[in-house]
């Protein structure tokens, strides 16, 4: 997700042209990157549904020209009603993937949305940032093919859900390609926020309906879960690699483990890109860092992903764990999810890089009929069983695979990436960003480049390594039978 073109006057980037397009608007007016990067994210949630929602999570970093980010933490906790009990009292041993009962935590999107126009707005009213999705959701945006598909593919299981027929079945069947979305009910919530304020998304009228509608579906968040959340501005994570200094989120996010793949990546021997040596030493890299994500990432606790980062010892000895010649055995469990990236920068070089997910498609499936919001199922991640990171617990923060990237290069280049994806995010990432800082690929050559995915793919439970059919057949050969072909071998960081 990230575009080539150069401009003088500011650019943005999304999965939908619309909200690329609603983003762009607001620069042309004369906003921020912060104020663009809040009307591309609420657009998202009009035109691609099935992706986002303002009934999600969101996280950013958002920086001043010259300037490291900040980190935006819009993660929203496990309701106090929602613990182990609740969910062994009706029979269950893992938290269902869809349903009131997956729609366990509050959704932090529009705190995000808030806390970063507190750090980077110029005072552009909200009608002004949100004007673009308003219109939208009330006059309809055509249905694309993803939409079309993923709501056929799911009919069966959301149809009987609140509110998900009148959205998106039409008629009794799943919107077509090319037929009109029409979201009144979102419409009129959007126009809510833009004037009573995003915090009545927690508290206040609007927040009541909220909780009525979660109430009656079944949902054990409440309007004191809604009243308690605020956004978190957090420390980014960061780690240096030659050339640039690297920013990430803290858990509960997987943002360790992306900065830990192109950390260990920088401490690899490898003169060529799209070589046996470049994917083997990334996807052996990857499962280091996923080893250590795994072992450690959930709500937030005395671990700290820094100290790990800023451990040069510690990095030398996972980079020399991986074998130039093997591979090393996998999988462990695999993670899933569905979001979207987008990133803004302004004429005066302010950046942002976010990220906003219900986590699967349709999240819960729960579409609050007052609302019109896609509630999301990000807590269906959350153990029933035994100990560790991600045990569910009222107010524990669920993991997330989200997590958007930023560098600031020591030439003073600043660069804004990431990807939808699930366990894909961080390995995407590090092709991008490999390609084009290590190997001097423009960044159009960097994204067309075919990709990889160790662990599992949208709508797969398949967990071994698969690549794009665009690599070349030797390359493929090698990376199934590396242990005569690799020469590199661990060096020390520049």
């Amino acid at each position: 997700m990230l575009n080539a073109v150069r401009s003088s006057r500011g650019m943005v980037t999304s999965p939908h042209h619309l909200a690329s397009s609603a983003g762009l608007q607001v620069l042309r007016a004369g906003g921020t990157a912060a104020e663009a990067a809040v009307a591309t994210a609420a657009t998202l949630a009009v035109v691609y549904p099935h992706m986002n929602s303002i009934g999600g999570d969101s996280f950013w970093l958002v920086s001043e020209p010259g300037a490291d980010p900040v980190a935006v933490d819009a993660c929203g906790r496990a309701a106090g009603r929602a613990d182990v009990e609740l969910y062994r009292q009706q029979g269950f041993e893992r938290i269902p993937w869809r349903g009131p009962l997956a729609a366990n935590t509050v959704a932090g999107t529009l705190s995000g949305w808030a806390r970063v126009l507190e750090l980077g707005g110029a005072g552009m009213s909200l009608d002004a940032v949100l004007g673009e999705a308003i219109r939208l959701a009330e006059e309809g945006v055509v249905a694309g093919a993803g939409l079309s598909e993923m709501v056929a593919a799911k009919q069966a299981e959301l149809e009987a859900l609140p509110g998900f027929a009148e959205v998106f079945l039409p008629g009794g069947d799943p919107i077509g390609c090319g037929q009109r979305l029409m979201q009144p009910a979102l419409a009129r919530t959007l126009r809510r926020l833009a004037s009573d304020g995003l915090d009545s998304f927690y508290r206040g009228a609007l927040a009541e309906d909220f909780a009525a509608d979660l109430e009656a579906a079944g949902s054990p968040v409440g309007l004191e879960d809604l009243r308690a959340h605020r956004a978190d501005t957090v420390a980014p994570l960061s780690v240096s690699v030659s050339g640039a200094r690297l920013f990430n989120l803290p858990p509960p996010t997987q943002g360790v483990a992306s900065l830990l793949i192109l950390a260990l990546f920088d401490r690899l021997e490898c003169e060529r890109g799209e070589s046996f040596e470049h994917l083997h030493g990334l996807i052996e890299a990857t499962k280091q860092a996923f080893r250590v994500r795994d072992a450690h990432v959930g709500d937030p606790g005395a671990w700290s992903a820094q100290a790990v980062l800023d451990d040069w010892r510690g990095l030398d000895r996972m980079a020399g764990r991986i074998d130039p010649r093997t591979a090393a055995p996998w999988p462990p469990s695999p993670i899933g999810g569905d979001t979207v990236w987008f990133g803004v920068i302004d004429a005066e070089g302010r950046a942002v890089s976010a990220i906003q997910s219900t986590y699967f498609e349709f999240g819960s499936g729960l579409a609050l009929p007052r609302t019109g919001v896609i509630w999301q199922n990000r807590g269906c991640s959350f153990s029933l069983a035994g100990e560790g990171p991600n045990q569910l617990k009222p107010g524990a923060k669920p993991f997330h695979t989200l997590n958007p990237a930023m560098a600031r290069f020591d030439d003073g280049r600043v660069m804004v990436y990431g990807t939808m994806g699930g366990e894909g995010q961080p390995q995407t990432q590090a092709a991008v960003f490999s390609r084009y800082a290590r190997f001097g690929q423009d960044l159009q050559q960097a994204v067309t480049a075919p990709r990889w995915l160790l662990g599992r793919t949208w709508g797969d439970d398949a967990t071994n390594l698969k690549l794009e059919d665009r690599f070349p057949r030797a390359l493929v050969d090698r990376l199934r039978a590396p242990a005569m072909t690799s020469r590199w071998s661990p060096r020390s960081p520049a």
